[in-house]
This record gives structure tokens, C-alpha cells and sequence, in this order.
């Protein structure tokens, strides 16, 4: 996955033994346990912080001590005291987390949560990619392996992307990587040529175009708002395009009552609480059986899986420190822009 093999291996294999060791958890006895009641003692008692993004579930996102987009996580990472890191999103941002603190035990309540995005963009085709253009400034988008940030000379988020490429001298070739979708977005926003990695994130690639057209028609007042990593056409036709938090922080300052919303689900339960007199109505997908496009990567994260891997202190994400190192200075340097 997002790590070398022999490192998830050694990874799983460890917590096997661990857990065996325990006892884990009895699941006769799972129903007796209030996992938020007993989370919350546990993070006291070990000096623990948990960070959640928004599109964990919503008992998750109310138990969060930061709760937020990328962006908001990596600075909130970067501030971080206590000595554990539980980290409820994906593995490359329990990853970032890990990086801006070596010394800190970062936590993921789920080993498997990892990213169609971050997967579409293997290191060492991405490194063979970079090699043909020696003299391009690389741009990576957060949502990427530890291995692809190494690799680069500056990550950015969907929420500072803009004054990320706005900060290289415009005489500079970019490579912009891992989504394609988002590359695109900025290169028609800054006027500026890129050359575009070939990746995506399914999640946000899910969305069909004719669904949303046809629902103007139900939803005539309705404001169509998305997130960047869209594809063309859907971003195209919206009244509004923006970050995770971006898109919040425009439904609470906007007029309108109504709107339809392009991005993961998970959003709509923090727009519905700070705006609980407009209506969330999330965008259509291409498939069928689906009312609505949602992260099931963010999603194996549970209450259950929060309070065990807090209880064990597993699985705990390891990186090679030189590793660390190489994928810092560019985090940093996002780091340093705001």
C-alpha cells in the first residue's frame, strides 16, 4: 500500500502478536463497552490528541479534538504536544502527521485505510516520470505517500494550491502530481502551464454530470458547490468551486437555502450543524446503487477501531527516518507559505 511491502508486513505482523498477546478485544462482550466513553479516558490517562477529518463519521468528527481539512490536520500536526497521535483519516495523512513528528507515536485506527489517489501514483514510475523533466520544480498535492514527497520540492493542499504554484517563479517549469483533476483546475485558474501526473481520486471522480444538470431542474434555487478534484465538466458548472473546508466556510457566508454538494459525504454533517436552516443535499453519482459519493477508505474507520488501537497503542505508523527527513522539507516548506 502506501509503505513498502516488507514494512506492512512487519507492520500487521506485529500487531498480530501484540494483539494475540492481549487478548484484543472479546467481541461477546463489544456491545457492553461505551468505545466514546472509554476513548475519552484512555486519551487522558496516555496523554493522547485525536485528529479527524471531515469525512470521518459524524460520532468520530464530535469527538475530535481538531477536526478539519488537510491543511488545518498538517499545521494542527505540527503544534501537537501530547505524546500520541490518533489519527481517524487515511494513511498518507496519519503519515504526514508522523513525519512533522518523529518522536510523537502516531496511531491509525485502521492500517488498510489508505487512498485510490495516493495509489495512483507508485514512487518509482512517479521518480522515472521526474526524471524526464530534470529541470521542473515538483508540486505534490498532500494526498500522497511519504516516498512521492520525498521526491518533491514543495506539497500542497486543495486549500493553498493556489499560493503554493503562485510562490514559484514563473519562469519555472512545475510538475504537479498525483490528481490531474486538480492540475487542471489551477492551470486554467493561474493561466499557467503544468505537466499533469496522471491520477485520481475515485471518490470525487464518481459524481455524473447529466444526474447534477437533471437536478438543477428539482432543485432550482439550489447552489452547486465542488471540490477541485472533480472532474472538468462537473467543475464547469459550479456556482462555486473550493477545498473541503473552503466549501464550509462558503455555505455559512453565502445567501442561499439550498445546495448541492460535490465532494465526500462526510462534509454534510458539519454543514448541516453550523448552517442547520439551509439544506445539504450531496451530489449524484454515476452508479446506481449509490445515493451519494463517500470515502470507504475514511470509512473503515469505527468508535470500536478508535478505542482499540488507543487501548494497544497499535497499529502505529513507522517510517524510515531518512525518509522522514527528505519528505519534511517539502511539508515545511508548504508549511512556511500559511
Amino acid at each position: 500500500m502506501v509503505q513498502s511491502a516488507v514494512m506492512i508486513v512487519d507492520t500487521f505482523q506485529k500487531a498480530k502478536e501484540n494483539l494475540d498477546r492481549v487478548g484484543y478485544l472479546d467481541i461477546k462482550h463489544s456491545k457492553e463497552i461505551d468505545f466514546e466513553k472509554e476513548f475519552i479516558k484512555l486519551k487522558k490517562s496516555k496523554d493522547a490528541v485525536l485528529l479527524a477529518h471531515y469525512y470521518q463519521e459524524p460520532e468520530i468528527q464530535e469527538l475530535a479534538d481538531f477536526l478539519g481539512d488537510s491543511l488545518f490536520l498538517a499545521q494542527a500536526a505540527a503544534k501537537v504536544e501530547s505524546k500520541i497521535i490518533v489519527f481517524a483519516g487515511v494513511h498518507f495523512m496519519a503519515e504526514t502527521a508522523k513525519i512533522i513528528n518523529p518522536t510523537k507515536k502516531v496511531l491509525l485506527p485502521d492500517l488498510k485505510a489508505g487512498c485510490s489517489l495516493a495509489d495512483s501514483c507508485p514512487s518509482n514510475e512517479f521518480a522515472k516520470f521526474k526524471a524526464q523533466y530534470p529541470d521542473a520544480i515538483v508540486v505534490t498535492y498532500i494526498n500522497c505517500t511519504a516516498e512521492i514527497k520525498a521526491l518533491s520540492d514543495i506539497v500542497c493542499t486543495s486549500s493553498n494550491a493556489k499560493r503554493v504554484i503562485d510562490s514559484i517563479d514563473k519562469n519555472k517549469r512545475i510538475i504537479f502530481a498525483p490528481d490531474k483533476n486538480l492540475g487542471r483546475f489551477l492551470m486554467k485558474e493561474l493561466n499557467r502551464p503544468m505537466i499533469l501526473w496522471d491520477g485520481a481520486c475515485v471518490v470525487h471522480e464518481a459524481f455524473s454530470f447529466d444526474k447534477i444538470v437533471k437536478m438543477f431542474q428539482q432543485y432550482p434555487q439550489a447552489k452547486f458547490i465542488a471540490h477541485p478534484e472533480s472532474e472538468s465538466p462537473i467543475l464547469d458548472i459550479a456556482h462555486y468551486i473550493g477545498s473541503t473546508s473552503g466549501l464550509l466556510n462558503f455555505v455559512q457566508s453565502d445567501d442561499a437555502s439550498q445546495y448541492i454538494v460535490a465532494t465526500e459525504a462526510g462534509i454534510l454533517h458539519q454543514m448541516q450543524k453550523v448552517c442547520p436552516q439551509k439544506e445539504f443535499i450531496p451530489a449524484p453519482v454515476q452508479d446506481d446503487t449509490c445515493a451519494c459519493s463517500e470515502c470507504a477508505y475514511m470509512k473503515l474507520n469505527t468508535m470500536q477501531k478508535l478505542y482499540n488501537c488507543l487501548k494497544f497503542e497499535l497499529p502505529e505508523i513507522t517510517l524510515d527516518q531518512q525518509l522522514m527527513i527528505q519528505a519534511k522539507a517539502p511539508i515545511d516548506r508548504m508549511l512556511e507559505l500559511g
